[in-house]
């Protein structure tokens, strides 16, 4: 850990009004146990206001702890790390070394996310939580599994994305044309030059102030993302492109999980599927809210045309074609490729 990264984690683990001690050798916390007599300290951790559908989600795990187990759990949140100086981005480290007990992120280093992150691959949302809950879901948790210091507990929805910016209505591929427009990872950028955008990989906080001051012209999300970091009031053309789905693991640090009783650890899981049902719910709601506030700041929403959608779909077609030698056929069956 850098001289850096232990100052700001010295804030969050103030923020939670906890101690927490590291282990040299592997940077991860000693863990409590009930057995002891010591209550196990939960540190719940995300990038969003507390009144967002994750962190509800978050809240809805730890209120079931509690209320099932009283004072052998003492849970901890800290809503938005960006609040204390983080990236969202640090919210992988931060759990993968037991800063954190418990996060969620959208994340796309996988086959099976990077294959879920293809454009225009679900025709609804129906279809997309049908595989994030079935096969591929269970094998993109295998693989994150295998990377880090997770256990996967289920798939929070960041839904479906789409596109604004500030300088001109896109209706047509041609409207998107020389736009510089944030995209979130590296493995977006082909997809947006073929799209023929100027695509920018900037981190949330500092894609928030070059929209602002206009040196990105504007940036894709869902809706409610749009009004959760504070981006809609910079922009003021969006286009309903559903382009891409995303989910948002919920990962547990996994030497914590596995040091728990079993019951504390079946009664997490079963309170992960709860907040993932409510967290799904929640977020078409606010979807729908989401583009009530952008239209009442002045906001302009245009749904693409099925002519004009035909036409975003058959320009990132070579990405399903290099999809075809990039996975293995198993993979891409979960998907109905």
């Amino acid at each position: 850990m850098s001289r850096r990264q232990f100052l700001k984690t010295s804030a969050l683990i103030g923020a939670t009004g906890i101690a927490l001690r590291f282990t040299p050798a592997t940077g991860q916390t000693a863990t409590p146990s009930s057995t002891t007599g010591q209550p196990i300290h939960i540190r719940m951790g995300g990038y969003g206001p507390p009144n967002t559908s994750f962190s509800l989600g978050l809240k809805m795990i730890g209120d079931r702890l509690e209320d099932q187990f009283g004072d052998e759990v003492s849970m901890h949140y800290v809503y938005n790390v960006m609040d204390l100086g983080y990236a969202g981005s640090d919210i992988r480290w931060l759990v993968d070394s037991g800063v954190l007990t418990v996060g969620y992120m959208s994340i796309s280093d996988t086959p099976e996310l990077e294959l879920a992150a293809l454009p225009f691959l679900f025709p609804d949302t129906a279809t997309a939580r049908a595989a994030m809950d079935g096969p591929l879901g269970r094998a993109a948790a295998e693989s994150l599994e295998a990377i880090t210091n997770y256990r996967v507990i289920g798939f929070f929805e960041n839904g479906f994305r789409h596109i604004s910016n500030n300088v001109r209505a896109v209706r047509t591929l041609e409207d998107l044309r020389g736009l510089k427009i944030r995209v979130r990872s590296a493995e977006q950028v082909t997809t947006f030059e073929r799209l023929g955008v100027d695509p920018q990989v900037v981190e949330l906080s500092a894609a928030v102030r070059e929209i602002e001051n206009g040196t990105l012209d504007g940036q894709e999300n869902p809706f409610a993302n749009t009004i959760t970091y504070n981006i809609y009031p910079h922009q003021r053309f969006y286009t309903a492109t559903f382009h891409s789905y995303l989910s948002r693991p919920i990962f547990v640090h996994a030497p914590s999980f596995e040091a728990w009783p079993s019951h504390i650890q079946t009664s997490v899981m079963e309170a992960a599927t709860e907040a993932v049902e409510f967290q799904r719910a929640f977020h078409d709601q606010e979807e729908e809210e989401a583009q009530a506030i952008i239209q009442e700041a002045g906001g302009e929403i245009l749904e693409l045309s099925p002519a004009a959608r035909e036409e975003f779909i058959a320009a990132v077609a070579p990405l399903y074609e290099e999809a075809q030698t990039r996975y293995p056929q198993e993979l891409l069956n979960m998907v109905g490729l």
